[in-house]
């Protein structure tokens, strides 16, 4: 365990360490997040993961990342190959973590254990990855994502059960040379985000459940995937959303033979190097339909849902290994006879990325572990309002998050920063991509109106936020609660007033209405994170973390606080980025003296 408070000037880089041991706020979360027991086992298994994705993966993604992929379309004769070349090490990074479980664990029972454990474990698997690489990320999530969906819809009645049964046994293989990876083909040209304008069709053929698809895909990650899903329209299946069906579509057919598409070309994108991206066009692909026919929208929200739940855990992760970066420079970089950590200025920075890391993670794990809970149980009504209504607010707003987070980590850079081979320059490339995989913010402010209309999710949101509220105790919390309380009623207004509203009004206000809601459950949720903490550790530290982000976020100070003379970031420098313990009765002022 590492000594604390962290001396971060042992490090000359946000890398050879361990990310799992060395992050006390991801450790928190992921201790909140998971059943206890769960926990219990899996905290040897994460630092594992922490140390070579602090070691061995990182210093692979690097080389990955300058160097890339290569495909090429055409043999030497001229004939369709379809084949990519990857880098060398990314294969040793594979191995790496598919033997460790990431696609295997929520579906089977890992050695040392005899249930599958819970989707906060992956997910937390795939927050310590992305410290490194969320292009590394991406086919790790989606082909979980994947296999999601033929585990829930493909049943022994299906016609191709036994067929669709050896993907999802490939696809959650903790054998690497038995591991397929999956692959989410969803991006048309023409639709974008209307998914509903996509034009792709399916023709059947004489066996039953195997189509011909004809058509294109523009944004394709992962392009040569075995466990590819890809939505196409039947004959006479109705116009829009409602008449596509879900297909897989491999990259060979079940002879062995190159399946009939064309990879036309491989996007020059600005990041996620270690995902190959590219262009897709079906010429008559064999497909293996899933689930029931024109249900497909359906089913790819199944897949929806947990992979912008994997953006969110993607972009906290870019967020720790962008703070982490910072709070080395910061320690070893000198200025005018200091290192730049010892500079008020500076350490106000530090504090606002230690704060914003920790309320993003705060609300993608409080995301996360409602959607376990929904996947453990369907029937779960609470669980499911709320995965609906948190995972897109989740992912939208961490991935914005994320964007920042890394553009300032060049900044405290410096110059270095701009670099190649620097680090944060890759992560911020990496992260200009999280707001626009898996739905831009305009489509996940208007997904959360129609979750709170449809599934009238406020009735499962309202009860969380008193819950998180009320469990404090320690003064100074109780005095943070009450502004909460205040921002709460007025959401809660705010709702109303939305839902007596035009629809092209409460359009208009959607995004302003995904940020309150973050922020006042977020606030709501470091309250009870902080109270816990007491309670467990008798550390106050968290009441640190809790009192900025709750003024910064609702505290409309005069002059905008500059007059106050109040220098929290400064004083306690140490306990909130450093992660020094604090006695919470240090937080309490003293009661005047009786005269």
């Amino acid at each position: 365990m590492v000594d604390r408070p962290i001396d971060y000037s042992q490090l000359e880089e946000g890398r050879h360490c361990n990310y799992w041991e060395l992050d006390d706020t991801l450790r928190a979360e992921a201790a909140w997040a998971y059943p206890d027991a769960e926990f219990e086992w899996a905290q040897e298994r994460l630092s594992e993961l922490g140390d070579v994705t602090g070691h061995v993966i990182a210093d692979n993604s690097e080389i990955i990342d300058r160097e890339g992929h290569e495909l090429r379309t055409y043999d030497k004769h001229g004939e369709v190959q379809n084949h990519v070349e990857y880098h060398p090490l990314q294969h040793e990074n594979d191995e790496l973590v598919y033997e460790r479980g990431l696609t295997h664990d929520v579906f089977h029972a890992p050695p040392g254990r005899d249930e599958p454990l819970g989707f906060q474990h992956v997910l937390t698997q795939q927050t310590i990855l992305s410290f490194v690489d969320g292009g590394f990320v991406c086919p790790i999530s989606m082909t979980t994502g994947a296999a999601i969906v033929l585990d829930k819809y493909v049943d022994d009645d299906h016609p191709n059960a036994d067929l669709l049964a050896e993907y999802f046994a490939g696809l959650t293989s903790r054998d690497y040379d038995d591991h397929i990876e999956g692959a989410m083909f969803l991006t048309e040209k023409q639709g974008g985000s209307d998914v509903g304008a996509n034009e792709t069709t399916a023709e059947p053929t004489d066996e039953e459940g195997v189509y011909e698809l004809y058509g294109e895909k523009w944004f394709c990650s992962n392009i040569d995937a075995e466990g590819t899903l890809a939505l196409a329209r039947r004959p006479d299946a109705p116009e829009g959303t409602e008449g596509l069906s879900l297909f897989l579509v491999p990259h060979t057919k079940q002879s062995g033979a190159l399946n009939d598409q064309l990879y036309r070309r491989l996007k020059d994108k600005l990041g996620t190097i270690a995902v190959p991206t590219g262009e897709v066009e079906f010429q008559g692909a064999e497909g293996y339909l899933v689930g029931e026919p024109e249900e497909g929208f359906k089913l790819m929200a199944e897949m929806m849902n947990f992979e912008r739940l994997t953006n969110a855990t993607g972009s906290v992760g870019c967020m720790g290994r962008a703070l982490l970066e910072s709070k080395v420079q910061a320690a070893n970089r000198e200025a005018f006879g200091s290192t730049i950590d010892e500079y008020p200025l500076m350490r106000r920075d530090l504090v606002d990325m230690q704060v914003d890391y920790a309320a993003a993670l705060a609300f993608a794990f409080e995301a996360a572990s409602h959607y376990a809970d929904y996947m453990a149980d369907e029937d779960d009504e609470t669980a499911f309002k709320l995965m609906r209504l948190l995972v897109p607010i989740a992912k939208y707003k961490t991935a914005r998050m994320a964007v920042d987070t890394a553009s300032y980590a060049c900044e405290i850079q410096g110059g270095n920063g701009y670099v190649n081979g620097y680090t944060t320059e890759q992560l911020l490339r990496d992260a200009q991509v999280l707001p626009i995989w898996e739905g831009t913010s305009n489509i996940l402010s208007l997904d959360v109106l129609r979750v709170l209309n449809k599934e009238a999710a406020h009735e499962a949101l309202f009860p969380l936020v008193r819950e998180h509220v009320e469990a404090v105790e320690h003064p100074r919390l109780v005095d943070l609660a009450e502004t909460v309380e205040d921002e709460f009623a007025d959401m809660q207004e705010a709702m109303v007033a939305l839902a007596g509203e035009s629809q092209e009004y409460a359009q208009h206000e959607a995004k302003q209405l995904a940020d309150y809601i973050f922020d006042v459950v977020t606030a709501s949720l470091l309250l009870e994170r902080a109270q816990s903490e007491i309670d467990a550790d008798e550390n106050g530290r968290r009441v640190l973390v809790a009192e900025w982000f709750v003024e910064t976020r609702f505290e409309q100070p005069d002059a905008r606080g500059i007059t106050d003379g109040e220098s929290l970031p400064h004083e306690y420098f140490d306990e909130i980025v450093r992660y020094a313990p604090l006695d919470p009765d240090a937080l309490v002022e003293p009661a005047p003296a009786d005269d």
